[in-house]
């Protein structure tokens, strides 16, 4: 069992079948509380030492370092069967639109900081460290994911299969998987053995009968 039907099987049970339906979004939203943890240990790091009286650049800094910490965990798990795009480019929209995810998500810590003035002097530091927090990562947080799972989905990460479906789709078409369903097919509705089939089984116990010669001295 997967991590994330682990994490699915112990939700409540009238809001497993909705989570069984959307593994993506569950996804998503994991891989949104790793780089949440990410996010809140740089920004408060910055913020609490050398970017003090600058919260609005340590929260770019420490948004930027989640969001390629974000690609590369939901490029290989949560959109893990999605694809669409050549690598570059696929990476090019991620943080392009990552980018609009964290002007964002920026929105409400800067209206509580510099319209409502929620900062030192004033009010107490306790105030600003829990309006910073409610803005910058409750609303901010909230704001951005719902875009970003949107976007990905719309744009990032287009297709449902991604490149490997294509890949196992010609393998089929091309390596025998096409003739076998077709002569499965024939001799399901009562014909005979295919002269194809019965070649290839001819072939395969011949292989089998031929005496081996040992090719030591």
């Amino acid at each position: 069992m997967s991590f994330a039907d682990a994490t699915i099987a112990r939700l409540p049970r009238p809001i497993r079948p909705f989570a069984e339906r959307h593994h993506e979004l569950i996804k998503f939203a994991i891989v949104g509380a790793t780089t949440f943890i990410i996010d809140s240990a740089i920004f408060y790091t910055l913020k609490l030492t050398i970017l003090e009286p600058k919260p609005v650049t340590a929260k770019v800094i420490s948004g930027i370092v989640a969001v390629i910490a974000s690609y590369v965990l939901n490029r290989e798990w949560s959109f893990r069967n999605r694809g669409g795009h050549e690598r570059h480019h696929e990476a090019l929209l991620f943080f392009a639109f990552s980018g609009v995810g964290v002007l964002l998500s920026m929105a409400p810590l800067w209206f509580s900081s510099y319209v409502l003035e929620l900062r030192v002097p004033h009010v107490s530091l306790t105030v600003e460290n829990i309006s910073d927090f409610i803005a910058a990562y409750v609303l901010g947080n909230l704001l951005q994911m719902a875009f970003r799972f949107w976007a990905f989905r719309r744009w990032v990460f287009p297709d449902e299969f991604g490149p490997g479906h294509d890949k196992g789709l010609e393998s089929t078409l091309t390596g025998g998987g096409l003739a076998e369903a077709m002569e499965d097919e024939y001799e399901a509705a009562g014909g005979t053995v295919t002269p194809l089939r019965r070649r290839r089984a001819s072939r395969q116990l011949g292989d089998s009968s031929e005496p081996r010669v040992s090719k030591t001295s």
